[in-house]
């Protein structure tokens, strides 16, 4: 078997006599979706964030694409292609999805803004940024400002965003969070295609969603993984009927 894109191994983080995050180890494989899902106050957000570098894990290690990344900052994993859309947006509203996306093709050319010329008319930002947002079904929207969009197609921009960085891969926090039906139905058929191009770890309270996407399942509790498998092996599993899932199989 070839080596996981991102490989998790006995992580864990404690806040004072709170252990948030208890030994868990998991895998990202590639062209899968693995959804981590728990009860609130579980500590997925939290596992999130040392897996993408904003808190520093109290024991464990992360490695990916076959690196340890365990010490680097959240920059130098985004740089290796770790990509992160957050529970709570981080668009830059006032200007448009072109100009977000075109501002992450920018970062990944390494290159300051060119102030000096008109940067709507540069190529080498606007086409790689259009090539992003058709990716993920925002091509007409290019011109309207983020603070206009919808909150679905404000996710869609994120995940433009991340892949406009190089993402490899995407560790996605309650995409669906706030989302109606039609929202959700849409983000779920764009997460459905991009599996195979940036296999998906997938924080999400979605169970319609999960069960559709995922590929394997892992279950948080109080911190610790309690099982994991596929949807059919998850949904079967007495353990987490209890703990999450309610008593109906």
């Amino acid at each position: 078997m070839t080596e996981p894109v991102l490989s998790i191994r006995d992580l864990s983080k404690s806040f004072g006599g709170l252990k948030a995050t208890d030994n868990v180890s998991l895998d990202l494989r590639a062209g899968e979706i693995h959804a981590l899902i728990g009860p609130n106050g579980a500590g997925k957000t939290t596992l999130i964030h040392q897996v993408c570098g904003t808190l520093k894990p109290s024991a464990g290690s992360l490695r990916f694409l076959g690196e340890d990344i365990t010490g680097l900052d959240v920059a130098a994993r985004a740089r290796l292609g770790l990509g992160r859309t957050f529970q709570i947006s981080s668009l830059a509203l006032e200007f448009s999805a072109l100009r977000n996306v075109m501002l992450a093709v920018q970062g990944r050319q390494g290159s300051s803004f060119r102030f000096l010329r008109n940067v709507m008319a540069d190529s080498s930002l606007t086409e790689p940024a259009m090539a992003a947002l058709s990716r993920v079904g925002l091509a007409g929207r290019a011109a309207v400002a983020a603070s206009e969009l919808s909150h679905g197609e404000r996710r869609q921009l994120e995940v433009a965003i991340a892949l406009a960085l190089g993402a490899k891969a995407l560790l996605l926090d309650e995409p669906m969070a706030g989302m109606g039906q039609e929202g959700s139905r849409a983000l779920t058929r764009l997460l459905g295609e991009l599996r195979s191009e940036a296999p998906i770890l997938l924080v999400e309270h979605d169970m319609d969603a999960v069960f559709a996407l995922a590929d394997r399942i892992s279950v948080l509790v109080y911190g610790r993984i309690i099982a994991s498998g596929t949807v059919a092996e998850i949904r079967n599993s007495p353990e987490v009927r209890s703990a999450y899932l309610g008593t109906k199989p």
